[in-house]
């Protein structure tokens, strides 16, 4: 499980809800439910970092849950 922000919301001109990796830019998944989006979103977040990795890129550390959001 990751320790990176998710935010999740409904897109309606998409149709489907999104779900959005803030800390690794351009990560982002979308799904028919909740769910499905969230589960999307933990794929994408692996194959984000998997392919830092391969390039040399920086891995941001998690931020986590801010105290004041």
């Amino acid at each position: 499980m990751n320790r990176y922000e998710i935010i999740l919301y409904w897109s309606k001109e998409d149709e489907a809800y999104i779900a959005e990796v803030p800390e690794l830019p351009g990560c982002m998944a979308d799904g028919s439910t909740r769910v499905e989006a969230l589960e999307a979103a933990e794929r994408v977040i692996e194959e984000w970092i998997e392919t830092a990795r391969k390039l040399g890129r920086m891995i941001p550390e998690p931020r986590g849950k801010l105290m004041y959001a």
